[in-house]
């Protein structure tokens, strides 16, 4: 979907979306939001945060 990504590019590049993405990199340059963010992923990922020891079956 070229259409789609083109979109989001021109966004990007405007004084909103260049206003989001400096306030984007603020937030994750502070450590304790970086390690948030890494705790969501890993949920949404399906990892949890529990260690390696249960796996999926």
């Amino acid at each position: 979907m070229p259409g789609l990504f083109s979109k989001v590019q021109e966004f990007l590049r405007s004084p909103q979306g260049r206003k989001y993405t400096d306030q984007a990199k603020r937030y994750a340059s502070d450590p304790k939001n970086r390690e948030k963010a890494q705790g969501m992923l890993n949920k949404f990922r399906g990892k949890g945060g529990q260690g390696g020891a249960g796996g999926h079956r």
